[in-house]
């Protein structure tokens, strides 16, 4: 096995499950969809002061609550696609107050207190049962998967799921949570690509690509159906060496319409 496959292996091994949710809302005046996005904190470790899609990690309490799940309520899924979807739904809710996939979740106030309960590290779990509150997996929408290049030793590795998630007109109330999170805007994807190009944001590698594949896109109902013609696969990016310089690239067949960026350029976290 050469270098570049042990480095594979070991970043496979390593990866910490995450998860994020594209929230997707119908724009008013005609226009392409708003989506939310979090600007994080210039402190923190991964991408700090860049503007991300809401998520985080999957926390065993994930696991745990996916695993005490009846079929009807986690779909016949896997138990790591399970709780990634369950980890995407606790990670709106703490960081912008959003209960979205959520069953029964419409009381403004008790979606605050759940909030609140969240960053005092109560699990979903716990929460759900005192609220009568049930998961709605059915509303996330696979949309793509990453993980960091074979070729780089980092001290850590996440292994991402994105989901898409239809909200559609009903205005939302999203507030940032000023602690890992500094601010929040809806923007739809080609507004936040371009406040990027005029160096008003910073965008990463991963979420600049997911941003120029949803522009492709004048509503939820197109994205969601281009999803479902390209099944996810875990997009593994890596460095293409040329005469003019070094490319940090991903492979062609995942849907995105551009897959290779200047490596001087790419921001990677």
């Amino acid at each position: 096995m050469d270098e570049n496959q042990n480095m594979a292996a070991d970043n496979a091994n390593l990866a910490i499950p995450a998860a994020t949710m594209v929230i997707m809302h119908r724009d008013s005046g005609g226009g392409h969809p708003k989506l939310l996005m979090m600007e994080r904190a210039v402190s923190m470790a991964f991408a700090g002061g860049a503007a991300v899609f809401p998520g985080g990690k999957v926390d065993p309490a994930d696991t745990d609550f996916a695993a005490a799940l009846d079929d009807s309520v986690t779909l016949g899924l896997a138990l790591d696609e399970a709780a990634a979807r369950l980890a995407a739904i606790r990670e709106t809710l703490e960081e912008a107050g959003l209960a979205l996939g959520l069953f029964g979740a419409e009381d403004p106030g008790e979606c605050q207190i759940a909030r609140a309960a969240l960053h005092d590290g109560a699990p979903l779990s716990e929460i759900c049962a005192a609220y009568g509150w049930t998961p709605d997996l059915r509303k996330l929408v696979p949309w793509a998967r990453w993980r960091p290049p074979a070729f780089e030793r980092v001290s850590r590795v996440f292994d991402t799921r994105f989901y898409l998630v239809d909200a559609g007109d009903t205005e939302l109330n999203a507030v940032v949570d000023a602690t890992e999170n500094t601010r929040l805007f809806w923007a739809s994807a080609r507004d936040v690509l371009s406040l990027a190009d005029e160096g008003k944001v910073k965008i990463i590698f991963p979420t600049r690509r997911n941003l120029e594949r949803l522009a492709l896109f004048d509503s939820y109902s197109a994205a969601a159906a281009h999803a479902a013609v390209h099944p996810v696969e875990t997009v593994l990016t890596f460095i293409d060496r040329r005469a003019d310089g070094d490319y940090l690239c991903i492979p062609q067949g995942h849907g995105y319409p551009v897959t290779e960026e200047p490596l001087t350029r790419a921001q990677r976290g």
